[in-house]
């Protein structure tokens, strides 16, 4: 079951996230209508799959690759993500990383700054996953303010 990946979390019918997906587990993302992948860990990441594009678009879906290194995210990353979930917007994406805390954190950015959904309603979805520690609190704090 797709709900049994690693930090699984349904956003909203179009948009699920997760942590790191085992090889078997693609077959259910696709099972569950999804048509787009969006992986933003590291090829050295825990759990990685190496061929994870091959993978992906072997099932029929897209596949896109946005490596955000852990210990320092950047608006260009952050920029480059918003411009794919814009131009994916009328597909079912599932976006994932290693346990689904960079993934968490992009998307509560992009709910507040690009759907314009209230900040403490996209932050709820956001601590199902964690707490953001200092990089990532920082990181997002400061995009926030810019607006």
């Amino acid at each position: 079951m797709i709900h049994e990946i690693i930090n699984f979390l349904q956003v909203n019918p179009n948009l699920g996230t997760a942590g790191q997906p085992r090889r078997d587990q693609f077959t259910e993302i696709k099972a569950a209508g999804y048509e787009v992948v969006i992986n933003l860990a590291l090829n050295t990441s825990t759990d990685a799959i190496l061929d994870e594009q091959a993978l992906v678009t072997g099932l029929g879906m897209d596949y896109i690759h946005i490596p955000v290194v852990w210990e320092e995210p950047t608006v260009r990353d952050l920029e480059r993500f918003f411009k794919v979930m814009a131009q994916n917007q009328a597909r079912k994406v599932f976006v994932h990383c290693a346990m689904n805390m960079r993934v968490s954190a992009f998307i509560f950015l992009y709910q507040v700054l690009q759907l314009g959904v209230p900040a403490e309603i996209a932050r709820q979805a956001l601590l199902q996953i964690w707490e953001p520690n200092h990089t990532w609190q920082t990181f997002i704090e400061d995009r926030l303010n810019l607006r």
